[in-house]
């Protein structure tokens, strides 16, 4: 079981959150699903990004999105977010730039 109080002392909306899931008990499922499958989306993020693929690159991005914001995870999902805006914009030179920041 995840430490809620850790959480929301580095700024998760955990309250938001397991209201929209309903109770403790599924949104730590929930994010134990996000943990263990978030290298495999970040992997695919940068695949997509080294072969300039920017509307799959997108596609990652909004799915990090919409995790981390249905989590809590806000300052993530804004990068994400940004990421994803780039991607279907096609702005290859920010996805470029900001990857690693």
């Amino acid at each position: 079981m995840l430490d809620l109080s850790f959480l929301k002392q580095n700024n998760v909306d955990t309250d938001k959150a397991i209201e929209l899931f309903g109770d403790v008990s599924i949104y730590n499922e929930t994010c134990q699903d996000f943990l263990d499958g978030i290298d495999e989306k970040l992997s695919e993020l940068k695949k997509y990004k080294d072969a300039r693929d920017m509307a799959n690159y997108a596609i990652y991005a909004h799915s990090i999105k919409s995790d981390a914001r249905y989590l809590g995870f806000s300052e993530i999902a804004k990068v994400a977010l940004d990421h994803e805006m780039a991607g279907k914009g096609n702005d290859e030179k920010f996805v470029l730039k900001e990857y690693d920041n």
